[in-house]
């Protein structure tokens, strides 16, 4: 399938092309003048390969067009904006299960995770039902194919990730996510049951923010920090995957600042004690 940004691509590899067209250079007689392979103006005018900055400009240079270094410069900057931006409709055409192997190698590459959950148990803490709850419901909200029982294997499997003496999880979950019940109560019991046992629990902090609590900045949507290398921001119809360091900054800026915020320990303990016992069992 075609990307939007493999579209982006071809598009500026096709206006690079149409440029050296129109200054009356072969690709070979262009590469010798920016001491490149030859091969390299190919895979560019091909959209095989993601120029830079100083790509595009030596080309411009190159061609007497330095008129066009703008364009080919927002021409870039279009296509780097495609790459942050992931479509849901794009990513889970063939159902979840490819999304969630991506979270999987995404795991194992990083050593730290921090995240933030406003309205729902996070994924790295979902029992098994409680996740197929969700990828059914996603995939009835969205019109696709569901691949509940293989994207529900690939969470588990990624809470493997758990149990590695190599890395640390740190969680914010708001105390609405542990009220919020998108599932038939005995599972929401069973996931809250599981909840209360991981905090405490080595290379896992957990804090619950209360209903009550002052926060220096509320909470505006959910948010996972990988290292400190991507933010991966979830909205309803894309992802956002934020890998600029000032976007990391500020994104760890408001972590840090809600976790002063949290209960951790017993108090957080109580805090989800509380949610469970509120649930109507009989």
């Amino acid at each position: 399938m075609t990307t939007d940004y493999q579209t982006a691509r071809e598009a500026l590899g096709a206006r690079l092309r149409e440029l050296r067209v129109e200054a009356g250079l072969e690709g070979k007689d262009l590469a010798a003048r920016l001491g490149w392979q030859p091969s390299k103006v190919s895979r560019l005018q091909n959209g095989k390969q993601t120029p830079t900055r100083e790509d595009l400009t030596g080309w411009a240079r190159a061609i007497d067009r330095t008129d066009a270094e703008g364009e080919l410069h927002g021409l870039l900057a279009g296509l780097e904006m495609k790459q942050r931006h992931r479509s849901w409709r794009r990513q889970l055409a063939g159902g979840h299960r490819g999304r969630q192997e991506i979270a999987v190698r995404q795991t194992d590459a990083t050593q730290a995770i921090r995240g933030l959950e406003v309205s729902r148990i996070p994924g790295m803490f979902q029992t098994p039902e409680y996740a197929r709850v969700i990828f059914d419901s996603n995939a009835e909200f969205r019109g696709i194919t569901p691949t509940t029982d293989a994207a529900v294997e690939a969470r588990m499997r990624r809470q493997e990730a758990l149990y590695d003496p190599e890395k640390t999880f740190r969680f914010l979950v708001c105390e609405a996510a542990l009220y919020h019940r998108p599932c038939p109560v005995a599972v929401m019991a069973e996931q809250l049951d599981r909840l209360y046992n991981l905090v405490g629990q080595r290379r896992i902090e957990l804090g619950i923010l209360p209903f009550g609590a002052q926060l220096r900045r509320t909470a505006p949507h959910a948010f996972w920090i990988y290292d400190r290398r991507l933010v991966i921001v979830e909205t309803i119809s894309e992802e956002l995957w934020l890998t600029g360091e000032d976007d990391i900054a500020l994104y760890e800026r408001a972590w840090d600042w809600l976790a002063e915020s949290a209960e951790y320990g017993p108090p957080a303990r109580r805090l989800i004690g509380r949610a469970r016992a509120s649930l109507d069992l009989a």
